[in-house]
């Protein structure tokens, strides 16, 4: 069975009654609710935890960690930040939700800034399927509709998506790719847009269906590690003639 953790800074719901309100348990409690109910095997960790509830034991028996931040990334431990991608580059899957684009560890794991347009007004996002053919848009129509939310807009700064699955259009005008994965080593990422806080997207069936595919399709392939460094012939090498 997998063992996923959800991590979030927990810092909105501790400061904003709103936020609290649409998510009494927290955003990782929302998260990991709609997991459990699946039958998935799910913990919860938080930025002001010992170690940031991410301790090296906890990270070797995570198998997909989902995480979720916004106001204090810089809090975040860069010693923590380099065990996850070490976990991500040994194959634990990594699932960044809204605001985590901004994330230490997303950020280090792109190689670049990962800056955006933003707005808060209230727009309707439309989420488009734009790879029908991926596991993660499994038992989702042509696209997802969300009343409110939160705008990200173009230009992304992020490296080309080896599968782009999602791409949003927002009732201002923009749109933003809003759907990304990646490999990084013998892991991989999505990265997925909807979430702002103050709107209750991650009680959204579809929102909840795609982070339950995405969980399935990040899930570390069991396999022998790769192995590097001087390697001794398979074959046996001929000792060629000197002229």
């Amino acid at each position: 069975m997998l063992n996923i953790t959800v991590w979030n800074e927990n810092r909105h719901e501790q400061n904003n009654p709103k936020v609290r309100d649409i998510y009494p348990n927290g955003i990782h409690g929302a998260i990991a609710g709609f997991l459990q109910d699946e039958g998935l095997k799910t913990r919860t960790a938080t930025l002001d935890e010992e170690a940031h509830g991410l301790s090296e034991q906890v990270l070797q028996e995570t198998d997909v960690l989902i995480w979720w931040g916004h106001l204090a990334h810089d809090e975040v431990d860069d010693l923590i930040v380099e065990n996850i991608k070490k976990r991500v580059l040994e194959g634990m899957g990594l699932i960044v939700l809204h605001s985590g684009h901004h994330s230490k560890i997303f950020r280090s794991l792109m190689g670049t800034t990962c800056d955006l347009k933003w707005r808060e007004a209230d727009e309707t996002e439309r989420v488009w399927v734009v790879d029908p053919s991926h596991p993660i848009v499994e038992g989702i129509g042509e696209y997802i509709e969300l009343e409110k939310e939160e705008m990200y807009g173009e230009h992304f700064d992020i490296p080309a998506p080896d599968q782009l699955v999602f791409l949003s259009w927002f009732e201002g005008g923009e749109v933003f790719r809003s759907g990304c994965t990646y490999q990084r080593g013998q892991g991989k990422i999505f990265y997925f847009r909807p979430g702002h806080e103050t709107y209750p997207t991650y009680h959204q069936p579809d929102v909840q269906r795609i982070i339950q595919n995405a969980v399935q399709w990040v899930a570390p392939i069991e396999r022998p590690a790769p192995v590097y460094g001087n390697a001794q012939p398979i074959e046996h090498i001929k000792v060629k003639q000197q002229d």
